[in-house]
């Protein structure tokens, strides 16, 4: 894929970056090197090769599923400014 001065000009200004208009072409060469090299990696045929979590084989660490807090509704509430039940209650913001 070949990237033209305007298709560098439209990107610079997504990225709300200022380039200088000397600066265009030598950005364009660079932009549209960097996607040869991507097309280059499209070409890899990786169909036989597992997806990859981490770049070690390893098993993700798992710890049991239990309630280990809670039930201490008062102890939570006991600094609230005001409160409505089991709640906070604040001041309506959207009316």
């Amino acid at each position: 894929m070949s990237v033209d001065r305007d298709t560098v000009r439209r990107i610079a200004r997504l990225a709300r970056i200022r380039v200088e208009e000397d600066e265009l072409e030598p950005l364009a060469g660079e932009l549209s090197s960097i996607l040869g090299w991507i097309e280059q990696l499209g070409e890899v045929d990786t169909s036989s090769i597992p997806p990859m979590t981490s770049v070690e084989d390893m098993e993700m660490k798992k710890r049991p599923d239990v309630v280990s807090d809670g039930d201490c509704v008062e102890d939570i509430l006991a600094n609230a400014p005001e409160r409505e039940g089991n709640f906070f209650a604040v001041p309506k913001v959207v009316e």
